[in-house]
């Protein structure tokens, strides 16, 4: 979850200005109706509230035993997601701090490892440290510039080698987050991703994408999901 820093607007209101038209014999008249006054709530990307075609959808969802594999429409949705992030496969769980966990034990199979990632990244704050109490990985944070990227020559200057030192943890992996929640929601540039995935394999890393608003970030970059998350090994949605 997002939380907005201290100075951070959380409500903005918007006023929609109604018209109404009216005809009296020949005459066409337009008068205004009183003004419906609409609140956007940007406390947190978790403050969104579902659709009653929406309720609907997950009332009368077909549902089976999903531990057994038998769930078809948690198989349906596993498979369209697979197809949008362009992954071999996906897998549902309850929320993106277990997704994002997951996907770090993953790549970083032994205890000790180390991943890379933003000192204002969503997995290094607002995660219960569960990739270090949980997986036993060891945090290794690169400085978010304001839009979002942390430098490239810093992140590799972080990568530690396991021929290196014997007194370090051996880094596995770098994560990333698009959009950058607490960097405003910038959207991480294709280009810039592809940069990150290519010093990922040129010392023999994996990549991750905390992708929580990748939706947003698909939108606002004019580019399908598949395309962003391109060079990332895995990617949590």
């Amino acid at each position: 979850m997002w939380m907005p820093p201290p100075d951070f607007p959380v409500q903005l209101t918007h006023t929609i200005s109604v018209t109404e038209t009216v005809r009296d014999g020949n005459c066409l008249f337009i008068k205004m109706v009183t003004p419906v006054i609409r609140t956007v709530d940007l406390r947190s990307d978790t403050v969104t509230k579902p659709t009653e075609s929406m309720r609907s959808a997950m009332a009368k969802a077909e549902v089976d035993d999903d531990v057994l594999g038998n769930d078809p429409t948690a198989l349906v949705l596993e498979r369209v997601v697979a197809e949008i992030a362009g992954k071999e496969a996906a897998m549902f769980v309850p929320s993106g701090s277990m997704g994002n966990l997951i996907s770090v034990l993953v790549h970083c199979d032994e205890r000790g490892s180390e991943v890379i990632l933003g000192d204002d990244s969503h997995i290094h704050i607002y995660e219960n440290g569960g990739v270090s109490s949980l997986g036993g990985v060891h945090p290794r944070t690169v400085k978010n510039e304001e839009d979002g990227t942390m430098e490239i020559s810093s992140i590799e200057a972080a990568v530690r080698s396991p021929k290196g030192d014997l007194h370090y943890p051996v880094t596995k992996l770098i994560c990333l987050e698009n959009t950058q929640a607490n960097c405003g929601g910038r959207c991480l540039p294709i280009e810039y991703i592809d940069k990150v995935g290519e010093l990922a394999k040129k010392h023999g890393l994996k990549l991750h994408i905390d992708g929580a608003r990748i939706f947003n970030a698909s939108v606002a970059l004019g580019v399908p999901v598949k395309r962003i998350v391109q060079a990332a090994d895995s990617v949590s949605v």
